[in-house]
């Protein structure tokens, strides 16, 4: 077999491998979203007090952290992904009956959950049709969110509403530039386990949407 065959077979299996993660990282992708979604709608019907999300998204950290990359290649890795996206989606409950108890919270809830679908659908189509490689975006990204973790701490105490507001913004670029940077890998095979990657997208489309419905209970909410 000629150099150049042996070339061109390592290539199309490479895409074939490119093609296999893609595609089984939108399919569980999908499944935990509606996953979440019915979390969410079971804290909302149970009403569990305002530091159940806290509660929940300490534990989800923790399975991130410490759980997660132990089984990520292994079966087991989805059993994690599903009890991190459905403490999350549990632990927007009291945020969402928070809003469904004002005037046009629901309204707001679906125009921000409309809003982050059509982000996740353009930035991805974006990704795959292009296929430009947006590997050079991971370290801004990556001070972006420490930049915006350290502004995040320092409005606990300074309470200021224009920086929550600022922060919800940028937090709603850097989540969308991670759609961008997480997707290019896949495409690109510098991310070959889906597990994984599930769960960066997952991550970036909860911030995009917990971003969005902050950013419009400020602007939308008639109370």
């Amino acid at each position: 077999m000629s150099n150049q065959n042996i070339s061109f077979t390592a290539t199309q299996a490479s895409v074939l491998s490119t093609s296999k993660v893609l595609k089984n990282t939108y399919a569980l992708l999908s499944m935990t979203l509606l996953f979440s979604a019915v979390m969410a709608g079971v804290s909302v019907a149970m009403n569990p007090p305002q530091f159940t999300g806290i509660v929940t998204s300490l534990i989800a950290m923790a399975l991130l952290w410490f759980v997660l990359p132990k089984t990520a290649n292994s079966s087991k890795g989805l059993y994690v992904v599903f009890a991190v996206t459905g403490l999350l989606g549990f632990g927007l409950g009291p945020i969402l009956n928070a809003y469904l108890h004002t005037g046009n919270g629901g309204q707001i809830i679906m125009t921000a959950l409309g809003g982050t679908g059509i982000i996740f659908l353009a930035l991805s189509a974006y990704a795959l049709t292009t296929r430009r490689d947006f590997s050079f975006m991971g370290g801004m990204l990556m001070v972006g969110m420490i930049v915006i973790l350290i502004a995040a701490l320092a409005n606990i105490f300074l309470e200021m509403p224009a920086l929550s507001l600022t922060i919800s913004a940028v937090v709603i670029l850097l989540m969308s530039g991670f759609i961008l940077y997480d997707t290019s890998r896949i495409i690109h095979g510098g991310e070959t386990n889906y597990i994984m990657a599930t769960v960066s997208l997952y991550l970036s489309i909860y911030n995009i949407f917990v971003s969005l419905l902050q950013i419009l209970g400020i602007f939308g909410n008639d109370d």
